[in-house]
């Protein structure tokens, strides 16, 4: 079992924040690492994309911990969704060999909401 915890159980961040959190870990058997991972992904029609912006990598961890961690955001990309895409940003914790995993989603954006895009524009946005 891998847990993981923001900070004041906090769901959005502004570009350039701290995001500070905690990982439990409670596994069956020795790993070789845990590697936590900041990342993006795309979500919808089309080929996904995945971004792994940093990461952090506890080697030979015992089976049960708890550790305190934080990451520094970028400026950008912010988490959108429209009707065919979303870009979503997640904290990710998995075990070397893979047998667990763990996931953390939180919202990137300068209004503290996800951006929702339009489907429709205007034929004219001069005129109306």
């Amino acid at each position: 079992m891998i847990h993981l915890d923001i900070q004041n159980q906090k769901t959005s961040f502004s570009p350039g924040e701290t995001i500070a959190a905690k990982i439990t870990w409670q596994l069956e058997k020795s790993v070789n690492a845990i590697e936590l991972r900041l990342f993006w992904h795309t979500n919808g029609k089309g080929t996904q994309d995945i971004n792994i912006v940093n990461t952090l990598r506890f080697t030979q961890p015992p089976q049960r911990d708890t550790r305190p961690f934080q990451f520094q955001l970028p400026s950008s990309p912010y988490s959108f969704s429209g009707k065919l895409i979303s870009l979503i940003w997640a904290i990710e914790a998995v075990t070397d060999p893979l047998d667990e995993a763990g996931r953390q989603e939180f919202i990137l954006s300068p209004t503290g909401r996800e951006i929702l895009l339009c489907d429709t524009f205007p034929a004219n946005p001069v005129n109306g």
